[in-house]
């Protein structure tokens, strides 16, 4: 039995193990050489929202891309509340997808909360990761002493029942103002729409499971080179949380890219393919 993924032809018998983690992820390969780099995406997303990167990264690397359970076009029936309310599901999954394609020395790049997703995997097997890219993190949202996460637990509570009680308004009002660039209405638009395609019981536990984790110690357990990717203007993940993240992971590189919003890689998508691809290249 064989399976076509874009711009890779895999046999099971490869690795010796199933298709499961490929179909339910609904995992693309895009590229046939050099480095492995996987792209993870945020909340209300999907692999889609890397399509202006690929080519950029696909010219000098193996691209792996995939849909967390509950998003795009994954298998849904596999979505379960218990197993994803909190990140580590995540984690599992985007190691059964390493596995299933006999993945070493990744470079995981990781959008938003996808990025601590990757440190929790990387430091569950870390002999299959080589370097993470994590672009806009938060290791916690909710401002906590002398941590400033950028909001609230009121802030916080108050986002998340305005998404629980009305989510499609929720998105239109929140998309928004993720995504920034308000002189380019048409990004905004798009993060509405893929908002409003996540279906509203996955996309509240999966806020829920984002905006109230707390992943400040798992930073300490990075043990391969980290680039930390941010924005100069986000709200979401503020220049002191990039700051906190590289602080905090030995031997990282923070590059803050002149762009404003929380998704550079639709605003400013040939900046962000080239800091990933510059730092790839040069760990080689």
């Amino acid at each position: 039995m064989e399976r076509w993924v874009v711009g890779y032809h895999w046999h099971p018998s490869e690795t010796g193990v199933g298709m499961d983690a490929l179909s339910r992820n609904n995992v693309a390969v895009v590229g046939d050489g050099g480095p492995v780099v996987v792209l993870a995406h945020g909340f209300g997303c999907d692999q889609n929202m890397w399509r202006l990167v690929v080519p950029a990264l696909a010219e000098k690397c193996r691209v792996v891309l995939f849909d967390h359970v509950g998003a795009g076009k994954s298998d849904l029936a596999a979505w379960d509340a218990q197993r994803y309310s909190t990140l580590d599901g995540y984690a599992s999954d985007v190691l059964d997808i390493c596995r299933d394609l006999d993945l070493r020395d990744v470079v995981f790049v990781g959008h938003s909360v996808a990025a601590m997703i990757g440190v929790l995997a990387a430091a569950a097997e870390p002999t299959r990761f080589g370097r993470l890219v994590l672009v806009t993190p938060s290791p916690r949202y909710i401002d906590d002493g002398d941590y400033r996460g950028g909001f609230s637990a009121a802030d916080i509570d108050e986002l998340l029942d305005s998404l629980e009680s009305n989510y499609l308004g929720w998105s239109a009002t929140m998309a928004p103002v993720i995504m920034g660039n308000p002189d380019r209405p048409e990004l905004g638009a798009e993060l509405t729409n893929s908002f409003c395609r996540t279906d509203p019981e996955v996309a509240r536990v999966f806020a829920r499971t984002t905006f109230l984790s707390d992943n400040r110690a798992d930073l300490a357990r990075v043990t391969v080179p980290t680039l930390v990717l941010e924005c100069a203007q986000d709200v979401i993940a503020p220049p002191e949380v990039g700051a906190y993240v590289h602080a905090r992971i030995p031997g990282s590189t923070r590059v803050t890219l002149d762009a404003a919003g929380h998704c550079p890689q639709l605003s400013a998508p040939e900046a962000t393919a080239e800091a990933i691809l510059r730092f790839v290249m040069d760990q080689r």
